[in-house]
């Protein structure tokens, strides 16, 4: 192969990379940001659902008290594939649900 033939390939090879390499780090990153989106959901709505069966009153409603009343089962990251601290909770302000996590 003469150097023009090994400096074009090698040209391509570069553009293809330079173009593939973020493109998968944002189709990772956005599938990670699904995961943890699609889990917090689901903990808010049974912190949701005891508020409005009138059984968590409290501002602040953690998972072991989720799990001890059978509103959820265990939840566990779904990246890491460990379970939340029991302590994290759900904090509710003007019917306004937001999870922290406690690490």
């Amino acid at each position: 192969m003469t150097t023009n033939k090994i400096t074009i390939i090698g040209s391509i090879i570069v553009v293809i990379l330079i173009i593939f390499i973020p493109t998968t780090y944002q189709v990772v990153k956005k599938y990670q940001n699904n995961l943890y989106k699609v889990t917090n959901e689901k903990i808010i709505e049974a912190a949701k659902k005891c508020y409005f069966d009138d059984v968590c009153l409290e501002e602040v409603i953690t998972l072991k008290f989720l799990y001890e009343n059978n509103y959820l089962e265990k939840v566990s990251d779904p990246i890491s594939k460990e379970y939340y601290n029991e302590l994290s909770y759900v904090k509710r302000v003007d019917n306004k649900f937001t999870f922290v996590n406690i690490d």
